[in-house]
């Protein structure tokens, strides 16, 4: 196992030393790449050490320990090599638990996957959102959460809901989030009534007992990045391997100039893509088309990557991961944690949650800044109101100055 080197051969010498060479060969032979292979072997060990501390032998080991072992990374004072608690860790302990399985090693054969229990009014609740709301996955993911823990409060019986049991589910679990969290739950029970009063499960009158969060569209400055400091994001990509740094880089310049949504990025594929035309085809929210011109900076980018750092796999999705095995970026945070690193890299302020959207801000701000009307920005970003792109007004301070006017009875502003 020449190709692992060093790493491997300081594990050999643990307690799963006997498995490392056949765990670490079958790795290899599906193309993971050594820093993974690595960092698995690592996990593997972690993993058999935690359950020695235990008493627990590798004939005890099975799917529901790897849960507990999770837990115990949370809190780890484990040190030398089993001090490892990278994100690798958990998939390198599931991997290796696989591998004993399938080599025949005595582990518990009656082992059951747990799934969990769907509350049948919540699959019909997504489906109709599906089929008469066109509402996307993603958005029926962040729903979903809230209108379990409904369903837990009442149970199956639904003469248990009324408006005095909604207005306290939302006040018990509203003060325990952010506000965008806040307007979420909001939104996920308004529709499932909305749903119970079309199928007849509810009166159409509760809609008034549900309260709403005390929030001002326009009461704060829309947060964006400066030129200056989305150059230096575009540059912090050069800091990572090549073919990395190309991949990042052309998705920073789709949200940074294109203004294009993080999950819009993620499902683009080579299809949509007209090279001739110089044009792109974007899959936005609501499952919304839309065609948009390629910038040739936005263009060069992605050519660039495609021919030189995207690998060659079955998958026709834009961007994949940068090690093997490749696949493609799964959800929007995989590419939300590829543009907070490169903010980080680049020391860019505020890199706060939801950096990755400021890019998308940061087009429209500087679109506005260049003299295009809110008009055209509002086709460009693909909003459906004028009222959502007219946020980016308060940030036309150029524009604020014509129409100041002086406080009463004070000086001017």
């Amino acid at each position: 196992m020449s190709e692992i080197g060093d790493p491997l051969e300081k594990l050999r010498y643990g307690s799963t030393g006997p498995f490392m060479d056949g765990f670490a060969r079958d790795l290899l032979n599906k193309d993971f790449s050594r820093r993974i292979i690595c960092a698995h072997l690592r996990a593997a060990t972690h993993f058999t050490h935690w359950a020695a501390s235990l008493d627990l032998s590798l004939s005890d080991l099975k799917e529901d320990c790897l849960e507990s072992f999770c837990a115990h990374l949370r809190g780890c004072q484990c040190k030398g090599t089993y001090k490892d608690k990278s994100s690798h860790t958990i998939a390198g302990a599931r991997r290796f638990l696989a591998h004993l399985q399938n080599q025949g090693v005595n582990l518990p054969t009656n082992v059951v996957k747990r799934h969990p229990i769907i509350h049948p009014l919540r699959m019909n609740f997504e489906h109709w959102m599906r089929t008469h709301r066109g509402v996307m996955d993603s958005t029926l993911a962040t729903y979903r959460r809230f209108i379990t823990a409904l369903l837990e409060q009442i149970g199956d019986d639904l003469s248990r809901l009324n408006p005095s049991e909604i207005r306290a589910f939302i006040l018990k679990h509203s003060g325990s989030v952010n506000m965008p969290s806040a307007r979420s739950l909001i939104t996920a029970t308004r529709m499932f009534l909305r749903y119970l009063v079309a199928e007849g499960l509810c009166p159409s009158d509760w809609g008034p007992a549900i309260p709403r969060v005390a929030c001002w569209r326009l009461c704060t400055l829309p947060r964006h990045f400066s030129q200056e400091d989305i150059q230096r994001i575009v540059t912090a990509c050069h800091d990572a391997s090549v073919k990395t740094g190309l991949r990042n880089r052309a998705i920073v310049l789709l949200g940074a100039r294109m203004g294009l949504r993080v999950g819009e990025i993620i499902k683009l594929r080579l299809i949509d893509i007209d090279w001739l035309g110089a044009s792109l085809r974007v899959l936005g929210k609501g499952r919304r088309e839309a065609r948009m011109p390629l910038t040739q900076e936005v263009g060069d980018a992605l050519l660039t990557y495609v021919e030189q750092a995207r690998p060659p796999l079955q998958s026709d999705h834009l961007f994949v991961t940068a090690y093997p095995p490749w696949r493609p970026l799964g959800a929007s945070s995989s590419a939300s944690s590829i543009v907070a690193r490169l903010i980080r890299r680049a020391g860019v302020k505020p890199a706060t949650r939801g950096a990755a959207h400021l890019l998308r801000h940061s087009a429209a701000t500087e679109m506005l800044r260049q003299g295009v009307s809110l008009q055209d920005i509002a086709t460009i970003l693909r909003h459906r109101s004028l009222e959502t792109t007219a946020i980016y007004a308060k940030v036309d301070f150029n524009a604020l100055h014509l129409v100041k006017q002086p406080w009463p009875g004070g000086e001017s502003c």
